[in-house]
């Protein structure tokens, strides 16, 4: 005897323990037991998907993929809910030990996701279990490659040489440990390598009795050996280095390389990274499109959200570009000024996810304001190189070939904007406030500090919140499933609604960040926002950005062109449920920010 009613049982259990009573009750009489022997398949790939979610009371199952086992689950665990929300058989499951089981039949599953709290319980879960399937991890621990602790991979100990060492000595016990790096003793302690020989050694006509203490570089950057493998590619990308020390408590352990990332997980950002400084030459700038791609892909079914695979996609582009720079140089001459070359938008918040309309600009310094027609040529040939590796041309001409000039032109622009706003014209404008430096050595400090002064300027504040807003979720009667033509756009209605506003928000708060997701951390510390209200908003802007990331990776695997319109029946129901919370949290927002700003609905 099991001695409990199945129905109490499922009751106690999360997330059915927090349903209303009401809700629970409605389901409660379609609640049956099942039995199944061991060694019985309940269900393989291909075949038909389960009909009811199981409660396991005794007994086990166990989840394969191609024969591998993924997971083992016990008493009081749940499986079937991947079937029902993707109406697919996606992994093979079966019965390890006598299974007694309660079942919830497929539509009283659906009635409970109507409940917010319980949707998100199962849309985790699944997102979880999806991408163990795919990538054939394990799915018990949920350790994916790119969580690994780069302590895990550094195992060699660092190779030191004293500040008197002379760079020969240590070239030649790089070559007898086969290391690219010494570290060198002092305080604080220094590092040199392979590049440090070749750069500041024979490229400056040094000899090999050259002190390493005036070679090499100090301080050390280091991270801990807790670190996980993708913020030690996002330090290495934003350092534009390739060795990185490992510390375990507060002592140097290892030093880990770029070449240890790439090994460890293929296809990442530090493998994209090497093939794009390797480009020989812009004949084979059209592959980058593709690799960027299977990179984004690869990072999303190890469990990497979409704002941090934007993070990475933004630094590739980067280190592209400068490599594009470099041969414009080449071609056309030394500059005749210092520049700056600043992308805006997503890519100037960092927040793109595959290749999007180029959005650029070109300032230069005023002792170039004669040489125009020169910036204007380099800017024709970089936007020429930019698409050739698939940055399509922006349909609003927002490119540094027509976005071009001295800077104190570019102040003269951005005061305009702010000192005397029109209306008709500042969303438009807007784009440019997302700017980023992402080439050239010009500094665009008077730029940041026309920005800070925003704060102050309450009647823009006001009409800059009021166009934002013009960008909304889509009415909720209109969200109900009708086929193919109950659609939305993820953009426009999605994630422009909280980019624009975060955007108004963030120069109130006088931040220089440019992610939206920084805008609203510095909007919620200068008082501006709740911290729940900001972390509902975080949250429901992650959401449809990593919908959008799929779908356009979707698309790329079809061969068909990436739209960011989706239609409500292709989604799984607990992705539906869950995209209709975000617009919901999203529209709850921006009536706040109509009460905050004074701006009539």
């Amino acid at each position: 005897m099991l001695g409990i009613d199945p129905v109490a049982y499922v009751r106690s259990l999360p997330p059915f323990d927090a349903l209303p009573k009401a809700l629970f009750d409605a389901v409660a009489p379609t609640i049956d037991v099942s039995f199944d022997p061991a060694g019985a398949r309940l269900v393989y790939p291909g075949g038909e998907p389960l009909r009811h979610l199981y409660v396991i009371r005794k007994g086990s199952v166990k989840l394969l993929r191609e024969g591998r086992a993924l997971q083992l689950l016990e008493e009081g665990e749940v499986f079937g809910y991947t079937s029902l929300l993707r109406h697919e058989a996606m992994l093979d499951v079966v019965v390890e030990e006598d299974l007694v089981a309660y079942r919830l039949p497929e539509r009283s599953f659906a009635l409970l996701l109507s409940d917010a709290r319980f949707a998100r319980h199962f849309a985790a879960r699944a997102a979880e279990r999806l991408q163990a399937s795919l990538s054939g991890g394990e799915v018990a621990s949920y350790r994916p490659d790119l969580a690994v602790e780069v302590g895990q991979i550094a195992v060699r100990a660092p190779v030191w040489v004293t500040p008197d060492a002379r760079a020969g000595e240590a070239a030649r016990t790089m070559r007898r440990e086969r290391i690219s790096s010494v570290l060198v003793r002092g305080d604080p302690p220094g590092i040199l390598t392979d590049r440090d020989l070749r750069g500041r050694v024979l490229a400056e006509g040094l000899g090999p009795g050259t002190p390493v203490d005036r070679i090499c570089t100090r301080p050390l950057g280091t991270m801990p050996a807790t670190t996980p493998v993708y913020a030690a590619w996002t330090y290495l990308l934003d350092k534009g280095v390739h060795h990185l020390p490992i510390t375990r408590d507060g002592e140097i352990v290892a030093v880990i390389t770029s070449t240890d990332l790439m090994r460890h997980t293929t296809p990442g950002p530090i493998t994209v990274l090497r093939r794009v400084e390797w480009l020989p030459s812009r004949e084979h700038l059209p592959g980058y499109a593709g690799r960027l791609a299977e990179m984004a892909s690869s990072l999303l079914a190890s469990g990497l959200d979409a704002v941090a695979i934007g993070g990475f996609v933004a630094r590739l582009n980067e280190v592209l570009l400068r490599r594009i720079l470099q041969w414009t140089e080449a071609d056309q001459g030394a500059p005749p000024a210092p520049y700056a070359w600043i992308v805006f938008g997503s890519e100037g918040r960092m927040e793109q996810t595959l290749l999007t309309d180029q959005d650029n600009g070109l300032v230069y310094a005023d002792a170039g304001a004669g040489r125009r027609e020169w910036f204007r040529s380099f800017a024709e040939r970089v936007n020429a190189d930019l698409m050739a590796a698939g940055f399509p041309e922006c349909p609003g001409r927002y490119m540094a070939r027509w976005w071009h000039g001295p800077l104190s032109e570019w102040e003269e622009r951005f005061r305009g904007w702010i000192d005397v706003p029109d209306p008709k014209a500042l969303l438009v404008a807007s784009i440019f406030f997302d700017f980023r430096r992402a080439g050239g050595a010009l500094e665009l400090a008077p730029l940041d500090a026309i920005l800070a002064e925003a704060r102050r300027k309450i009647v823009f504040l006001r009409l800059l919140a009021s166009a934002s807003m013009e960008h909304h979720p889509p009415e909720r009667l209109l969200l109900r499933v009708r086929g193919d033509a109950s659609t939305v756009d993820l953009k426009t209605q999605g994630l422009s609604p909280v980019v624009l506003l975060a955007r108004c928000y963030g120069l109130e708060a006088g931040t220089r960040a440019r992610s939206t997701l920084e805008r609203l951390e510095a909007a919620a510390r200068a008082g501006l926002l709740a911290e729940d209200e900001r972390a509902t908003v975080a949250g429901a802007f992650r959401f449809v950005l990593g919908l959008r990331l799929r779908r356009e990776l979707e698309a790329q695997t079809r061969g068909t062109p990436a739209t960011t319109r989706l239609s409500l029946g292709q989604l799984s129901a607990i992705e539906r449920t869950r995209l209709k919370e975000a617009f919901r949290d999203i529209e709850r927002w921006h009536d706040a920010a109509r009460h905050h700003y004074h701006v009539e609905s």
